[in-house]
């Protein structure tokens, strides 16, 4: 399929040759503020601990990437609820569903504390079935597209079950999940495990460093906020922003980062590196060698 790109404020798609969806939200209307010299720099902006994949699929590539951890985890009000109601899972919940590596995590300390009880568990996304599996959790069933919408309407009814799922979810996470499952006549118990919130302070030779990337890496709405509170606007508009799906490319949009941002059609680390290529070719940045 030919390549197609538009010039349009709001939210439009074209697809690659290949079978990816990308989506592009305007184009920039001003000079950009590119570092000089290649390679072309990415800044990685999820916590400590969670950048090594994205930056080791940019690095073969031939992008050279900073980190700068613009958000942090805490725990939810819900947390201490967990191992209880894992517990009783069993009886209670015809399934688990999981949706961020995060969630994952904080899942798996509860099901550790709870005595590790048999648990039917549905995952949005690779990154999250993988800390599931590296926790001793195989995944009972993940949906065709890593969305939250996509798994309401595809999770199996379990025939003689409750008809009721667990939601261990973000404080910030959308209702995508919920109200999905809902319409598909789930009766849906949320919990909210932990939260994630923007960094108040990052110590400014960081900072000057990150100011001189290329192109920005959203993983979350919370560093967007954590962005665009450090480095302004101007600044923000004037780089490549890709971000890791629709969530966070809405937030871009919400705190009025308008120009050259960029994301999959569905959350993956593959469409999260092709975003930061498409974006640099499309405002005519030269790619590294190895992408070209």
């Amino acid at each position: 399929m030919a390549l197609k790109s538009y010039r349009q404020p709001l939210l439009k798609s074209y697809r690659h040759a290949a079978p990816s969806m990308y989506q592009v939200v305007g184009r920039s209307r001003c000079v950009p503020v590119f570092a000089s010299g290649a390679p072309f720099k990415v800044l990685l902006t999820r916590e400590p601990g969670k950048n090594e994949k994205m930056r080791g699929a940019l690095t073969w590539k031939g992008f050279t990437c900073k980190e700068l951890p613009l958000i942090e985890h805490t725990a939810g009000p819900d947390r201490d609820r967990l191992p209880s109601l894992l517990s009783a899972a069993a009886e209670q919940y015809d399934w688990v569903t999981i949706t961020s590596p995060e969630a994952a995590a904080v899942f798996l300390e509860g099901w550790d504390q709870a005595g590790k009880p048999k648990v039917r568990v549905a995952v949005v996304g690779g990154g999250s079935g993988e800390v599931l599996l590296q926790g001793g959790i195989t995944p009972d069933y993940v949906p065709s597209k890593a969305l939250g919408k996509v798994m309401g309407l595809e999770l199996p009814r379990i025939p003689g079950g409750t008809g009721r799922v667990l939601y261990p979810a973000s404080v910030k996470a959308t209702t995508d999940l919920q109200d999905s499952l809902a319409a598909a006549g789930f009766e849906v118990h949320r919990i909210n495990t932990y939260n994630t919130v923007p960094v108040k302070s990052v110590p400014e030779s960081l900072l000057r460093e990150a100011l001189t990337a290329d192109v920005v890496t959203f993983g979350s709405p919370s560093a967007v906020k954590a962005w665009v509170g450090l480095a302004g606007l101007e600044v923000a508009n004037s780089k490549v922003n890709a971000c890791i799906g629709a969530t966070s490319a809405k937030a871009c949009a919400a705190a009025g980062i308008t120009e050259n941002v960029y994301f999959p059609d569905s959350p993956s680390i593959e469409g999260w590196v092709d975003a930061v290529e498409r974006g640099c070719k499309d405002l005519l940045l030269a790619l590294p060698a190895a992408t070209v």
